[in-house]
């Protein structure tokens, strides 16, 4: 089986959300759809998950020159999900005690 939580989204835009609205940030796999992110989620970590959203942001081009000329090369694409949590349940994502 592979993999649906690749990483979690830990930056300022997400932490604050994160405190204010009880939302926490994953990269997920780009086939994953929203049920299997939210048993995902909900089988590691063992909360209940109101509600996914997600965000698909294509790779970009970049170039880069180097002695021998031109390279151009792709980033990945990636998959983005907002997890919603039942009031009153958090995740540890820095491990934390």
């Amino acid at each position: 089986m592979r993999s649906i939580l690749i990483r979690p989204l830990v930056t300022e835009k997400m932490t604050d959300i994160t405190a204010e609205e009880n939302k926490y940030g994953f990269v997920v796999d780009i086939n994953a759809n929203k049920i299997q992110i939210a048993k995902a989620v909900q089988e590691k970590f063992q909360v209940d998950v109101v509600a996914v959203n997600t965000t698909r942001h294509k790779g970009k081009t970049r170039t880069q020159f180097t002695k021998r000329g031109r390279f151009t090369g792709k980033t990945p694409r990636v998959k983005k999900a907002i997890v919603t949590l039942k009031e009153g349940q958090t995740i540890d994502l820095l491990g934390e005690s």
